[in-house]
């Protein structure tokens, strides 16, 4: 199904160009952390889907998705992890999320578990900002990554590093979580099923990246693996974060269109579908946050715009 849906959205979509991969030569090496996601795999069994954390209700455009915020999390008793958090002086988990990916293309999920490995043990100071292209790009063979799916140059493509913005997505929602200040955030052209409207993000090397900075007053410790088709992060610092609360409005809805691809093999005068499209639209999202004072503050996160994503039958 995900490979009928590549080869035919190849085919058949223009979209606005935005990407997962790389576009500069590659300026270091890669760091040497191969041995995390194999260490985990064999210690831990995925986390099953949590049906309570429900996607954003945004009015009409919803992604489904088990894709959420979290607080078990696989690397608990990971000796490597308690070291860290005691060398670095974060014991309070501030915020984790984990994402789902759904039927992902071979390269997909090796790019979304090395990114994950080279991500993992990252330590934000205060007052610095984080970036991913810089922290973990470029996504190029020359750092490790396959081809994988991704939109470039006004269509859906495969590309080194595609898959990334998995890692992307999930930052920013840990990020939000923990209450860090965004410093730049791209959604997609298209939406992605993973999370919700409005809470996705991708990068392009060079041109796109997500960034936060800590505006807390002590060190921050990410931590993160991919487990089979899950992905992990979470942010350890010296205090726990507010609640926070996602909150989208959806500003307009554009259907997603039906295209028809014959396929001879179908009895005669059938058809089915082979992708199962999204709609398109904006939504302009914000945040509630939830302080221990008893105060309340509202913060705004921008519109999201999308294009939709086609559904593809096959009839005969």
């Amino acid at each position: 199904m995900r490979r009928l849906y590549i080869f035919f959205l190849m085919l058949v979509i223009s979209i606005t160009s935005v990407s997962c991969s790389s576009e500069k030569p590659l300026e270091k090496e890669p760091e040497e952390n191969e041995n995390k996601a194999s260490q985990y795999t064999a210690r831990y069994t995925p986390i099953k889907p949590n049906t309570e954390n429900e996607p954003a209700k945004n009015g009409g455009l919803n992604a489904k998705t088990n894709s959420g915020p979290i607080s078990v999390l696989p690397w608990e008793d990971d000796i490597d992890f308690q070291e860290s958090l005691v060398k670095n002086n974060t014991p309070i988990l501030m915020g984790a999320f984990r994402t789902i990916l759904l039927d992902p293309l071979p390269g997909e999920e090796y790019n979304v578990h090395l990114a994950a490995r080279t991500l993992s043990g990252t330590v934000i100071q205060p007052g610095e900002t984080f970036s991913q292209n810089q922290r973990i790009g470029p996504y190029t063979k020359a750092r490790g990554y396959q081809e994988g799916p991704t939109y470039i140059g006004g269509k859906v493509t495969t590309t080194e590093g595609g898959g990334v913005c998995k890692i992307a997505s999930t930052l920013y929602n840990v990020a939000i979580l923990s209450d860090l200040q965004i410093v730049e955030r791209h959604n997609h052209g298209m939406p992605v099923p993973y999370v919700p409207y409005g809470q996705d993000a991708t990068v392009a090397y060079g041109a796109k990246d997500i960034r936060f900075k800590n505006n807390t007053d002590s060190p921050i410790l990410i931590w993160s693996v991919g487990i089979d088709n899950t992905l992990y992060i979470g942010f350890y610092g010296s205090k726990k974060s507010p609640k926070v609360e996602w909150h989208h409005e959806t500003l307009y809805i554009t259907e997603a269109p039906k295209i028809y691809n014959t396929n001879p093999e179908l009895p005669q005068g059938t058809e089915k579908m082979v992708v199962e499209g999204m709609d398109g639209g904006a939504v302009e999202s914000w945040v509630t946050i939830l302080r221990e004072d008893g105060t309340q503050e509202k913060k705004q996160l921008g519109k999201s715009i999308y294009k939709p994503m086609p559904y593809v039958y096959e009839k005969n």
